[in-house]
């Protein structure tokens, strides 16, 4: 009995056929078996070969039509190359099966091998690629991880909503309120310990109005629209101190490490960004940030100085391990010794060639000690001045001049107050933000005479001695 299989298959023949009559596939292989019979010697004989496994079971795929048989002939072989394309050259000697002309043709003998080669190199590429994704990393690489899932694990809920929050959150004087668990949870791997979310812009909770209230509030706002809208409605209800935003098309959840550093350092207070280029929303006349700004409200004197940063003995600038929480400010402020201006006749204004919007030099100086310096002064306030604060325009900086029109130094808003309080020649400040009531009563002890900026706080105590000029209402009276 002839062997059926192969216990390896190295080639396969595929030979087409023509036959001029009606057969069955034994005809075919018996004519295969039959004219190849001694053809090429013992050695290559089909039968032999079949019984020693060289070669497998003839099959044949056949179809009929019209009295004619046609179909495909496959041959396995484990034998060389050489001999299995001189097997295959034989079965095409093939002339007749039965009485019935026959026409053989080899297609191709494939290296089946080869399908097995692409398949081991396919495979052999899936296992590389998991042995790379399995890898042990490198001791660097395994202590951010452990530090990472460490910070992960230490979120934890405030207050009866169980709003996401740092695990510092309740223990800390400042909080900064972000947007959703995904920004705690990124603050918390940047080392921001004292972060909460809002929970969505829909409805604030009590539990962040009673954290503004109670605590210095920092609102890290995400760079697109929906940050304006949670912003608005937050301080329509609570108190909050300072804003921060990410950059413009990035969210909160988004940030490495340096741009939050970068983001939380940049924070302004509420009423400076209103007023500047980011500030995209008026705040609400009924909100009780608007309140506090100088009404008497609770938090009179922190609302009232906060739009210039902190006191002078305490820089805004922390180092970068805290960064993500702000120094305790002190909130006793103790009101500046007034002296009552001497009263003078005005006298008549000094006639200018097409002078730009500017308040009257007149009134910008009292007493002897400025005589000398007020012909400079009264041009330099009708021309530099008014650029300068143009020139400010969205920079959140601040410049202070001297009695002769020099510029004496420029700097960040949140220096302002520690930079006039060190300046002994200072006559004039330009500042891109709101002028305050603190602002103005600094100034008078400092002999300042006038003040440029871009909007002006409600003052409770007003000095003639000081002219104050902002970009949107022109002279304050």
């Amino acid at each position: 009995m002839a062997k059926t299989y192969l216990d390896i298959v190295k080639y396969m023949v595929e030979a087409r056929f023509n036959i001029n009559g009606m057969v069955d596939k034994p005809d075919i292989i018996g004519a295969v078996f039959g004219q190849t019979e001694g053809l090429l010697g013992d050695d290559l004989d089909l039968r032999e070969l079949q019984k020693g496994g060289k070669i497998g079971r003839i099959e044949i795929e056949l179809s009929q039509t019209q009295g004619r048989s046609f179909g495909k002939l496959l041959l396995p072989a484990s034998l060389d190359r050489i001999e299995t394309c001189i097997l295959a050259a034989a079965i095409e000697s093939v002339d007749r099966v039965g009485p019935y002309e026959a026409d053989f043709k080899v297609d191709k003998v494939e290296d089946t091998r080869s399908e097995k080669r692409r398949k081991i190199l396919d495979r052999a590429k899936v296992l590389v690629k998991q042995l790379l994704n399995t890898d042990i990393p490198d001791s660097r690489e395994l202590s951010e991880l452990v530090q990472s899932e460490v910070r992960i694990s230490e979120i934890s809920t405030f207050g009866p909503d169980n709003l996401p929050a740092g695990p510092d959150i309740g223990k800390s004087p400042e909080v900064v309120i972000v947007e959703g668990r995904a920004d705690v949870l990124n603050l918390l791997r940047n080392d921001v310990t004292n972060a909460i979310a809002i929970g969505g812009a829909s409805q604030v909770s009590k539990t962040i109005i009673d954290l503004c209230r109670e605590k210095e509030t920092t609102v890290f706002l995400d760079g697109d629209r929906g940050g304006d809208l949670i912003l608005r409605n937050l301080v329509s209800v609570a108190e909050v101190d300072f804003v921060c935003r990410a950059p413009d098309g990035k969210e909160v959840e988004d940030l490495t490490r340096k741009e939050i550093i970068k983001s939380m350092r940049a924070k302004v207070p509420l009423d400076q960004y209103q007023g500047s280029s980011r500030g995209r929303f008026q705040m609400p006349q009924n909100s009780p940030a608007f309140h506090s700004q100088g009404t008497g409200g609770p938090r009179q004197d922190r609302d009232r100085y906060q739009n210039l940063g902190d006191t002078p003995e305490e820089p805004v600038m922390h180092s970068q391990q805290h960064y993500g929480q702000l120094k305790p400010r002190d909130r006793s402020y103790p009101e500046p010794q007034l002296q009552p201006a001497a009263k003078q006749e005005e006298p008549k204004p000094v006639q200018q060639p097409s002078p730009p919007p500017a308040p009257a030099t007149q009134e910008i100086f009292s007493g002897s000690q400025n005589a000398k310096a007020k012909p400079v002064l009264e041009s330099m306030f009708y021309t530099q001045l008014g650029q300068s604060l143009e020139e400010l325009s969205g920079t959140l900086r601040s410049r202070l001049y001297d009695a002769s029109g020099n510029m004496i130094k420029e700097m960040p808003i949140r220096e302002l107050l520690q930079a006039v309080q060190s300046s002994a020649e200072c006559y004039a400040i330009v500042l891109d933000g709101v002028i305050t009531q603190r602002l103005v009563d600094l100034s008078l002890q400092k002999g300042i005479r006038a003040i440029y900026g871009v909007r002006a706080n409600q003052m409770q105590r007003k000095h003639p001695d000081i002219t104050l000029y902002t970009k949107e209402g022109g002279k304050i009276d």
